[in-house]
């Protein structure tokens, strides 16, 4: 089986003290039960990324970037490399939807920040996802479908256990409004599971974990673990608290009977 991830994206919150405020009070709440059989991540801001990584010290708890650019070193103001994360972390979350709209990333760039993150041994936490107008228009499947495509290109079979993918449909990150355990579970199994066998086989594509983001919480986890073909959470607003995190990894073992 797949081991379960629960990530948590912090996106633009949190200055050093309240970094450690919030990892001391989540690891607290995980020594409370075992969470072993699955994997928690942490994904602060880029400069908070330090002062994590000492908060968190020998915790069984990873760590990720929210972003990168896909050259190691260079005149690139503003930007951070691989080169620098690898220093610090295990994992960095690409192609986010919040990135796609605001700061027009696209999928060929993100696809050259996935080919840099593998090549300096970071896990990629790939994004897709498709927007309400998408949705509604029945092109949810050739959307995701297109942006799955768009992100491997040229990623050999031999890479992907080292990826993983976040499928967010836009319409639910933060808007209170998830989509449904039932209906994230058929577009993963539609859109990028079966884009994954088309491209890499039946073996790779049941290898490679797929979170469900947007919206998601204590009380909704439960929903979207039962489902076959999820295997964690990319986690917005509720994992700003620890104990909110916590409930949420607890629910996501307690629905897979781990």
């Amino acid at each position: 089986m797949r081991k379960p991830i629960l990530a948590g994206n912090w996106k633009m919150h949190k200055t050093l003290d309240e970094a450690i405020a919030l990892i001391n009070a989540l690891r607290s709440e995980l020594d409370s039960f075992d969470h072993s059989a699955v994997d928690v991540v942490v994904c602060p801001p880029f400069t908070a990324l330090a002062t994590a990584r000492q908060a968190i010290g020998d915790a069984p708890i990873g760590l990720g970037a929210q972003n990168m650019f896909w050259e190691p070193q260079g005149a690139f103001t503003g930007e951070v490399s691989p080169l620098m994360l690898k220093e610090l972390c295990q994992y960095v979350i690409l192609g986010h939807s919040e990135r796609r709209q605001y700061f027009g990333e696209t999928d060929e760039g993100v696809n050259h920040k996935i080919h840099a993150a593998l090549e300096h041994g970071l896990i990629p936490i790939v994004c897709v996802g498709e927007n309400l107008d998408q949705n509604q228009a029945g092109e949810t499947a050739a959307s995701v479908g297109g942006q799955v495509r768009g992100a491997l290109k040229n990623v050999n079979r031999e890479q992907m256990p080292g990826l993983i993918f976040a499928y967010e449909p836009i319409w639910a990150i933060g808007t209170g409004m998830p989509a449904t355990g039932e209906g994230a579970n058929e577009i993963i199994s539609q859109a990028i599971r079966s884009v994954l066998e088309e491209l890499y086989g039946a073996r790779v594509a049941q290898q490679v974990r797929v979170q469900y983001g947007g919206s998601v919480k204590s009380d909704n986890i439960h929903e979207f673990m039962s489902q076959p073909e999820i295997d964690g959470a990319l986690i917005g607003g509720a994992c700003l608290k620890g104990d909110s995190f916590a409930a949420i990894v607890r629910g996501a073992i307690e629905a897979k009977g781990l």
